[in-house]
């Protein structure tokens, strides 16, 4: 019985490059993107709530801080729901391989 490679989870887990320094698959370049993303918004967030904080309370301030907290959450979610199904999805083709 001979035991075949599915060519979707050798990618899956494949490196993004040969460079040996570089390192890491592309589901771990997307879970460092989805980071990325989110602590750049964290800084957004960060930044507005000083703005408040140091006397800038105006109502379009606080408005748009909390449209900015709102994102930070939909963001949040989204990359959750991203890695958590991409995750699922290499298991479950790691298991029929």
């Amino acid at each position: 019985m001979s035991e075949s490679i599915n060519p979707l989870s050798m990618m899956a887990t494949a490196p993004l490059s040969s460079n040996k320094n570089a390192g890491g698959s592309w589901y771990e370049a997307m879970a460092e993107a989805w980071g990325q993303t989110l602590d750049r918004q964290a800084a957004d967030i960060e930044s507005l709530a000083d703005k408040v904080s140091g006397g800038d309370d105006k109502p379009a301030t606080v408005t748009q801080l909390t449209a900015e907290s709102l994102k930070m959450g939909f963001l949040s979610n989204s990359s959750h729901t991203a890695l958590s199904s991409t995750g699922e999805a290499l298991k479950t083709m790691a298991q029929k391989s």
